[in-house]
């Protein structure tokens, strides 16, 4: 290929942001730099740049990638299942389906969610993933109640998270059948 002449690279955009996850996840969000992700995606370092101007962009768009994979988990575990379904044995099976398949992942995940805290250019993102998750609730349930879900499950993920706790998923379906039973 002559000097000069670009490469037409159709899926180089989604290779920076795959490997902006994986950076993130073996290092943390204070690893990741151009440098780290384009290593990382066997990118020249400019194209991480032509695609993600500033870091926070490259964040917005590996935040919003695992928020959807997460909320089509959500979705596909509740679809399909008939109006008996009891929604807090359900939730809890899922979120100990989440922990024992990949706990890493939920790490990574909640990493990215919470770096909303420092970075405001997240936090779009992150209530986006909040009202994903209350609509994917809200079929079952009103949507206040799916809110309050939705912040009781972030509780619990993140206690396991942060104190090393096994997943407990009895306590779990406790915890969420208390806030479904009317008052």
């Amino acid at each position: 290929m002559a000097a000069g002449v670009r490469r037409y690279d159709p899926g180089r955009r989604q290779r920076i942001i795959d490997a902006a996850i994986r950076v993130v996840g073996a290092k943390g969000i204070a690893g990741l730099s151009h440098r780290s992700v384009a290593a990382e995606a066997d990118v020249p370092l400019g194209s991480t740049t032509y695609h993600f101007a500033t870091l926070d962009e490259l964040l917005v768009a590996a935040l919003r990638q695992a928020n959807e994979g997460f909320a089509a988990e959500v979705a596909a575990g509740l679809a399909g299942v008939g109006p008996d379904l009891d929604l807090p044995a359900a939730l809890a099976r899922l979120l100990g389906e989440l922990f024992a398949r990949d706990r890493g992942r939920a790490e990574l995940e909640y990493e990215l969610y919470l770096a909303a805290l420092r970075r405001p250019a997240l936090r779009p993102v992150a209530a986006e993933w909040c009202e994903a998750m209350a609509r994917a609730l809200a079929d079952r349930t009103d949507l206040v109640t799916a809110r309050a879900l939705v912040a009781v499950m972030d509780g619990i993920c993140l206690q396991v998270l942060l104190t090393d706790a096994a997943y407990d998923e009895a306590y779990t379906r406790e915890v969420l059948t208390r806030v479904l039973r009317p008052c």
